[in-house]
This record gives C-alpha cells, sequence and structure tokens, in this order.
C-alpha cells in the first residue's frame, strides 16, 4: 500500500477505480438510478451548505474580487481550450471521424465542473471562495456562451440551452451556499471544528458522480456505440488535451505568480469540463440520433480529469500537511 501511495495511488484513489468499474460492470437503472441521482444532488447542495456555513463573507468577496485570477480562469476554459480543440481536430479529425471531431469541438467549448472542481480545490488546500465564484460564473456563462460557439465553430443552425442549467445551479449551489452564509454565524463554529463532515461530503460526491456519469454511460451504450480504434484513439486524444491544458495552467500559475491556493484554483477550475452541464446543452444543439457519440469525448475527458485530478489533489493535500 505505501508503494501505491508514493504514485499517488492510496484507499480513496482505489474507491474511485472501484466506482468507475462498478458503473461499467453494475450501472444503476430504473427505480436505483432515480435513487441515485437524488442521492447525488442533494450530496452536493449539503457539501455547499457546508461551504457557506465555513466560509468568511468576506474571503467570498475577496475571491468575486480576485479579478487577476478571474480572468485567467475565464479564458482558459472559453479561449485557451476552443483553440487547443481546434488544433487537435485539424490533425486527428480525418481518423477520428465526423462525430467524435463533432464531440471534441463540443467539449473544448462547455464550461468548467463546479462540484468536483471546488471539492478538489478545497482537498488541495487551495482558494475556496475563489474556485466558488470561477466555477460558478463558468457555468452560469457557459450557459449561452457554449451554443454560441458551438454555432460558430461548428456552424450549427438554430438549437440553444433551457434555462434548466441555470436553475440547476442556482438551486444546488448559490442557494445552500448563501443559506450556508446566512446561517453561518449559528452553526460556524461547528462546522470549522468538525472538518471530517466536510472532507467526508467532499469526496463522497465525488465518488457518486463518477459512478452516476459512468453508469448513465453504460446504460446508454455509449461505450459500444464507437468502434475499438476509434475509442482507443479518442481516449488518447483527450488525454492530450488535458495534459497540454493542465501543463498551461501550470505555467501561467508561475508566470503570473499567483500563490499556491491561488494556483490550485488555476489548475482545477481551469482545466476540467462539465458533463453536468454538456448533456442537456447537447441534447439541445444535436440531433438526438447524435448526441451518444458526440458527448463521448465529453464522458472520457470527464472521467479521465476527475482521476487525474484526484490524484493531484491528494498530493498537493500531503504536501501542505507536511
Amino acid at each position: 500500500m505505501q508503494a501505491l501511495k508514493r504514485i499517488g495511488i492510496d484507499t480513496y484513489m482505489l474507491l474511485l477505480i472501484g466506482m468507475v468499474l462498478l458503473g461499467l460492470l453494475l450501472p444503476a437503472r430504473g427505480m436505483a438510478a432515480e435513487i441515485l441521482r437524488g442521492a447525488t444532488f442533494w450530496a452536493v447542495t449539503l457539501l455547499f451548505f457546508l461551504y457557506g456555513a465555513k466560509l468568511d463573507p468576506a474571503s467570498v468577496r475577496a475571491g468575486l474580487l480576485n479579478l487577476r485570477l478571474q480572468g485567467l480562469t475565464f479564458g482558459a476554459t472559453y479561449a485557451l481550450f476552443p483553440v487547443l480543440g481546434i488544433g487537435l481536430a485539424a490533425l486527428f479529425g480525418g481518423v477520428l471521424g465526423p462525430e467524435l471531431t463533432l464531440g471534441l469541438l463540443f467539449l473544448a467549448v462547455l464550461p468548467s465542473t463546479v462540484q468536483s472542481s471546488i471539492a478538489f480545490t478545497s482537498i488541495a488546500g487551495g482558494n475556496v471562495p475563489a474556485a466558488i465564484c470561477a466555477a460558478s460564473l463558468s457555468n452560469l456563462v457557459g450557459v449561452v456562451l457554449t451554443p454560441l460557439l458551438v454555432t460558430h465553430l461548428l456552424h450549427q443552425e438554430g438549437g440553444g440551452a433551457s434555462l434548466d442549467a441555470i436553475e440547476k445551479i442556482a438551486v444546488q449551489i448559490l442557494l445552500p451556499f448563501v443559506a450556508g452564509q446566512l446561517l453561518r454565524r449559528w452553526i460556524g463554529g461547528f462546522v470549522q471544528r468538525h472538518r471530517l463532515l466536510t472532507m467526508v461530503v467532499d469526496r463522497g460526491s465525488i465518488l457518486l458522480i463518477v459512478y452516476s456519469a459512468f453508469g448513465a454511460g453504460t446504460v446508454a451504450g455509449i461505450w459500444s456505440a464507437i468502434p475499438v480504434p476509434g475509442l482507443v484513439l479518442c481516449f488518447l486524444v483527450t488525454a492530450l488535451l488535458l495534459a497540454l491544458v493542465m501543463g498551461g495552467m501550470v505555467g501561467a500559475g508561475r508566470l503570473f505568480h499567483l500563490p499556491p491556493q491561488d494556483q490550485a484554483v488555476l489548475f482545477f477550475c481551469g482545466s476540467t469540463k462539465s458533463l453536468a452541464s454538456g448533456l442537456p446543452i447537447a441534447t439541445a444543439i444535436f440531433p438526438a440520433a447524435a448526441v451518444g457519440a458526440i458527448v463521448l469525448p465529453v464522458m472520457i475527458y470527464h472521467m479521465t480529469q476527475l482521476l487525474v485530478c484526484s490524484a493531484i489533489a491528494q498530493r498537493l493535500a500531503r504536501k501542505a500537511q507536511a
């Protein structure tokens, strides 16, 4: 076990891998899937309520007004990613085929994750208030900006995103966070004294997200819709995209001399893409028959980023403790 820990694989990483395998082999169906979605929803809601209860309002304001960090994160999501996506599509599009290439470009213009990027920032000891501001802003803007970018890049006519994504962010993320802030005076001390509670909710919510995402892909038959060579190349190209963006985030953090806590925000919020936002947006924009193949790169990228970010967050947490 010690040898595994030295390369970033600990008990939590093994649990993540177990959730991946469980989602592939024994996905939730029917009523079980409904219960899982409800459990995931409330776990994330509780997570942001606890964040609100333990965070000083002054820290939240400082995170929102950290314009350099917010600008870098937003630029990574909606400028760097599309440029890299266009480049990779030009290089590998002939081999990937039209639908996977379309999916790669769609992936490049999605907003960042919300719950997982903030949870990873928290685990790594980063600036959580700034992460909440960056991830929430990315998704709120992305509901409008992503369909516009898709229209521009892919020449798709019509379509658009519904207001459901905005409502979900408001109800699941912002509302519980504000409630926690309002109740902080009475319960903030309790939450600060019981840090294990936040850690369990942090990591438990990510485990639920991983199992739910992989299971949903298995039930939808996404993994069998693409020939094996195309699937392998799709894995490699999305892994290359993730590596390029993560390298860019590390370089930008050092170039702009960001403190370590802000570098964690830039890394986790700037290099991740949201499956939760991507699926409803794809359904609204693309024909139903093509959605499964188009979102496959998003599924692969999302799962890869969760595993890689988890390992890096754990390593940063151990470094901070040392």
